[in-house]
């Protein structure tokens, strides 16, 4: 009963019952809200689903969200023909639509669902989970085609008995099996779209790229196709992380010694922010933004840097040129922005000077043009090695105007905090070179105000939207510009500056202003209206736990959010703390992402120019717990109070901090209940048989002669026999092949695999019929590879993994007399080039690659590494082909004391050994064992894990 929808409706069901028992029975009927489907879509390589570049062919259904591209749609449209070519033309027309609607289940937004593959950790389903019911009719109609589609052996067991048949196939969850999947409206409602929960804040979740920073007050990058990005600590550090996440432990500056801060909580002088010139891989000179003591006398400091000949990563400190100075009043206001616009020019905005109120002169510093507080300072840096430290622009506005400064740009600004120039649309440009900034208020609101040239933005007579000084805000000659946003202070009391989104990886936040508030810990977003130029304002709140439910993802963060910043690439990250001290090593780069789209695949791929490194590398290691691996819990928390320490992350439910948060601090989801599939209460329908096609034959001396093995057919997906049985619903032809009775199947790889980060699934195309054999050498009547197949899986090919911390693995005994050289002890020594793979479950035909050199093993780097060094590595260890290329450390990352010896593998695929390939010197390398490669590999072309 849905009492929620219609509560009248089924009332006259309780009305014999007393109205003491009646009320406690529907007041919490009135009162809670209805259940509702918390929709994940996720696909098998546990990413989110995207709008494929080229319409799908074959799965059409999925052509404008899914989990396939064109590539992987042909190729399901090839094994679904191939498997088709068994049947005559009744058998394809009744169960053709059967096994492709069941192929096709791999493009769904849902497959992850489908095949019960959304933890990396637990099996894969071979097949997608199907409906009760639509189980049924499959079974009535095609129920031995199964064993076509599968490569498991339980499928010829179960053919004739429906209810094992269905308990196999069944996905015990009446929302997410096929086809009520495709009928459920609150699966389908906004797929693809950014969620929203039912307060309209939209749900996003982060990855978190670096930790351990101090006050980290700006992010930037150097946009030289390095793809590096520079972080600046209050205190006056600046660290270089690479692509691959490592940090160089020598600074990229340092000006500790100069820089003036303290570790008081909220101290707002100190180094505030950098810029690097715009050519910055020709000009080589970076800009910086710091308070200073001079003669006990406070001021800001804009200084010149020019970089390293020596180090890419390192800027010559001896360099430093001051190219402008401004006293400070007050230790507050200070300001704190660079940043170069599209035009070349450097532009700097200064804060009012301090205090409250700007109480300075007759109308403030932010209205008085002579001064430079209060101000937005545009000046031309570019060429300035021979003269004075900057020109002004010709076409600055005010620079004709008596007793005006001519570096001014904007005025009437009180103390604006983070800045952005906006990228424009990725294909019309639109809205390219547009400058955001937040202003920080006094009293009540907080504002985002776009930058124009000459703009009077009302400070002090105007707060936000509103009066702040009466007389000055009547004055009619005030002609402020208004800001496009404003939020009072029930919301936050500091505003931090974001960025309009523009990267590649995640589509539905293109034209999005994501910005915060760094006192409430509140992210907000701005989304401009085309049609009448005004900012739409909705929350982003963090997403639930299955919301966020993938890889390296979090959902929840320090409430002190600092800065935004952007990559190379336009992907968009916050900085925040949880003790906003300049000495508090709590501070953390967050990397902000779309849970619901991601970009195509090879859309946004992206190749790093080579980086220099002197030094050593620090490897990044996330401290947060990812949302993937949180263990949900059914227990009542405790009615106790944890003991709370500064610092804590906002976990979005409860702020884990000592002093209460506002109300409208962002809010993280309870830990949800154990994720078992819901079993549906209605007890399945069998439904009626249907008329059968007849069998191809009905001879009895024939059927019995299609069931020797002489005669069989050998399924060439499965590598087993696959007969006509009387009462065959359908016609299934059958091949006739020579192969010998007595020849063995071969091994099937056995599935699922823990580390299933692949798009692909169980392959059922024909492939060579190839019959293996357990001798050394294959027969004389079929031509075979030149390599050895192990007897067991237990025991697996020369040099292939056993167990991880034995050198070499196990491997199976050869023959005496020109075998490999033993040392003491009877063991074999290992040969320089010799490979191993590394595994947490101890398979052998798949894990991290180790390589013997100079005496000793290690690892190798994904840089460059594709399929072709995998076919080297397999080669090596027995296996004919490689499956594929395991990178980002996917099957494990090396050990702390384990060396990484070989880096940029390139390989044609023909050489012995990977020392034979292309790539940089033995112990060369630019990366970390966050990049451990890893191979699959495989006894046919297409075998799967």
């Amino acid at each position: 009963m849905n009492f929620w929808s219609s509560p009248c409706q089924h009332l006259t069901l309780l009305l014999p019952l007393p109205l003491p028992l009646l009320l406690p029975l529907l007041l919490p009927l009135w009162l809670s809200p209805p259940q509702q489907v918390e929709a994940h879509p996720q696909c098998l390589d546990y990413k989110p689903p995207f709008q494929p570049l080229e319409p799908l062919v074959f799965c059409k259904e999925y052509a404008k969200f899914g989990c396939c591209d064109l590539d992987r749609d042909n190729q399901i449209s090839r094994q679904f023909y191939q498997i088709m070519e068994y049947f005559d033309h009744s058998g394809f027309m009744v169960c053709g639509k059967y096994i492709r609607n069941i192929l096709c289940q791999e493009c769904s937004p849902y497959a992850a669902h489908l095949y019960d593959a959304e933890d990396a950790n637990t099996p894969m389903r071979e097949l997608p989970g199907l409906c009760r019911g639509y189980c049924n009719d499959y079974w009535q109609q095609c129920r031995y085609s199964l064993s076509l589609l599968t490569n498991n052996n339980i499928t010829e067991t179960i053919e004739e008995n429906q209810e094992k048949f269905c308990d196999y196939l069944e996905l015990k969850d009446p929302e997410y099996c096929y086809p009520n999947v495709l009928s459920s409206d609150e699966l389908n409602a906004n797929l693809g779209n950014v969620q929203a929960d039912r307060k309209g804040c939209l749900q996003l979740c982060l990855e978190e790229v670096a930790n351990g920073l101090r006050n980290p007050v700006a992010m930037i990058h150097a946009d030289d196709g390095s793809h590096r990005f520079f972080v600046a600590e209050q205190l006056g550090y600046v660290w270089v992380y690479l692509a691959n996440g490592s940090r160089i432990d020598r600074p990229f500056l340092n000006l500790t010694r100069a820089v003036l801060t303290s570790p008081w909580a909220g101290d707002e002088r100190g180094f505030l922010c950098m810029a690097l010139h715009p050519r910055f891989s020709e000009v080589k000179k970076a800009y910086v933004y710091y308070s200073v003591s001079v003669k006990r006398q406070e001021r800001i400091r804009i200084s010149e840097f020019t970089l390293s000949d020596t180090d890419m990563n390192m800027l010559d400190h001896s360099s430093e040129r001051t190219l402008l100075e401004v006293v400070e009043p007050a230790s507050n206001h200070n300001g704190g922005q660079l940043l170069f616009g599209l035009d070349g020019y450097l532009y700097i905005f200064i804060g009012d000077g301090g205090r409250a109120g700007d109480p300075f002169g007759l109308f403030g510093n932010s209205q008085n043009k002579s001064t430079l507080l209060g101000k937005v300072l545009r000046v031309d840096v570019n060429n300035n090695e021979d003269s004075v430290p900057y020109a002004i622009p010709p076409d600055n506005p005010f620079i004709s105007e008596k007793d005006a400064r001519p570096e001014v740009y904007a005025y009437g600004v009180r103390n604006m905090w983070r800045c952005s120039i906006d990228r424009g649309d990725p294909i019309t440009a639109e809205g390219r070179g547009r400058m955001f900034c937040g202003d920080v208020g006094q009293n009540k609101f907080e504002e985002v105000d776009l930058i124009e040239k000459g703009g009077n933005y009302g400070w002090r007579a105007k707060e936000g939207f509103s009066c702040y000084d009466n007389k000055l805000c009547l004055n009619s000659s005030l002609d402020d510009v208004l800001p496009i946003f404003a939020y009072p202070h029930k919301l936050g009391k500091s505003v931090t500056g974001g960025y309009i989104y523009r990267g590649c990886e995640m589509p539905n936040l293109n034209g999005l202003y994501i910005f915060g508030d760094f006192m409430s810990g509140r992210l907000m977003s701005l989304k401009e209206d085309p049609e009448t130029g005004s900012w739409n304002y909705t929350e982003i709140c963090m997403g639930k736990d299955k919301t966020c439910r993938f890889p390296k993802l979090i959902n929840s963060y320090y409430k002190y959010i600092i800065s935004f910043g952007e990559d190379e690439a336009g992907e968009l990250y916050f900085l925040a703390t949880g003790v906003p001290s300049a000495s508090a090593r709590a501070g953390v780069v967050y990397k902000i992402v779309d849970p619901s789209r991601r970009a195509p695949p090879g859309k946004c791929s992206k190749k790093p120019s080579p980086v220099q490194i002197k030094g050593k590398l620090i490897h990044f290691h996330p401290k947060a717990e990812f949302v993937i691996n949180k263990k949900p819990t059914t227990t009542a928390p405790p009615k106790t109070k944890p003991t709370t320490k500064p610092g804590l992350t906002i976990n979005q439910t409860k702020a884990r901090t000592t002093r209460k948060p506002p109300a409208s601090t962002t809010r993280t989801p309870k830990p949800t209940p154990t994720q078992k599939p819901r079993v549906s209460n209605q007890k399945p329908q069998i439904p009626k048989p249907k008329p059968t096609f007849r069998p191809a034959t009905t001879n009895p001396a024939v059927l019995r002669r299609l069931q020797t093995p002489a005669v069989t057919t050998v399924h060439p997906h499965l590598d087993r026999t696959t007969t006509a049985r009387p009462g065959y619903v359908t016609t299934l032809r059958t091949r006739h092949t020579t192969r010998p009775p007595t020849t063995p199947r071969r091994p099937i790889i056995p599935t699922p695999n823990p580390y299933r980060f692949s798009t692909n699934r169980p392959v059922t195309t024909p492939r060579p019929q190839v019959f293996w054999t357990t001798a050394s050498k294959p027969t004389s009547k079929v031509q075979q590879p030149n390599f050895t197949i192990p007897k067991s899986e237990d025991k697996p090919p020369e040099g292939a993994a056993g167990k991880s911390d034995q050198p070499g693995g196990s491997s199976h005994k050869r023959g005496r007399g020109k075998g490999r050289k033993r040392g003491k002890g009877g063991r074999r020594r290992s040969r320089a080039g010799q490979v191993r793979l590394v595994s947490a479950d101890n398979r052998s035909y798949h894990g991290r690659v180790e390589i013997f050199l100079k005496g000793e093993w290690g690892t190798v780097c994904d840089d460059l590494f594709n399929l072709k060094a995998a076919v080297v590595v397999c080669r090596q260890l027995g296996f004919p082909f490689a499956v594929r290329v395991a990178k980002r450390a996917e099957m494990g990352q090396g050990a702390s004391g384990l060396s990484i010896l070989l880096d940029d593998v390139e390989c044609e695929g023909s050489e012995r050994t990977l020392l034979d390939c292309k790539r940089a010197k033995i112990g060369k390398h630019n990366c970390g064992h966050d990049e451990d490669v890893g191979v699959v590999c495989g006894y046919e072309e297409g075998d799967v894990e």
